[in-house]
């Protein structure tokens, strides 16, 4: 495998994303979730009209994990008005991270989690936080390691269903 590396990705990568996004949230949920809720969130989350948006808000910004020619995954960070909730003024979410099933466990996820971090190191922001389903183990671990700590919960609605996020965080810059 080639060096994988971490961009930015622009306009020019919408379809990109919405292949990888769309991707990663089937792989990652498909199992545990009825399938017209799955096509529901990727209709509603990964067209055209809302990824550009997306993309065009500057309090937002996407990378992609690539290696060679080939995408691994990507990661949505969110600052200011774009967090999905206030939690802190000065914070930084990680909105989405996903990498593709074939790339686990080959460190394409710490690659984009330290990127979070440094991101998170040169803005200056008191903290990083995310939400992260509680049935979504490896994940839930995979924070825990970066040194990220439950400090709240809340509901996700997908499609129909009502599910619980942990809110986890990772304080910086104190």
């Amino acid at each position: 495998m080639n060096p994988i590396e971490i961009r930015k990705a622009t306009l020019s990568d919408l379809e990109t994303l919405q292949k990888i996004g769309t991707q990663t949230f089937i792989e990652t949920f498909a199992a545990v979730n009825t399938p017209e809720n799955i096509a529901n969130y990727v209709s509603e989350s990964f067209n055209s009209e809302q990824l550009a948006a997306e993309l065009n808000n500057v309090n937002s910004q996407f990378y992609l994990a690539t290696s060679g020619n080939e995408i691994l995954g990507y990661l949505k960070i969110n600052f200011g008005d774009a967090q999905t909730e206030t939690i802190n003024d000065n914070a930084l979410e990680v909105h989405r991270i996903y990498v593709s099933q074939a790339f686990h466990g080959k460190n394409v996820g710490q690659l984009l989690i330290d990127k979070v971090k440094k991101i998170g190191q040169e803005t200056g922001v008191a903290s990083i936080w995310l939400g992260v389903w509680e049935e979504n183990h490896r994940a839930l671990r995979f924070y825990s390691k970066n040194g990220f700590v439950e400090f709240d919960k809340h509901v996700f609605t997908l499609g129909n269903e009502e599910q619980t996020d942990l809110l986890m965080q990772l304080l910086i810059n104190k």
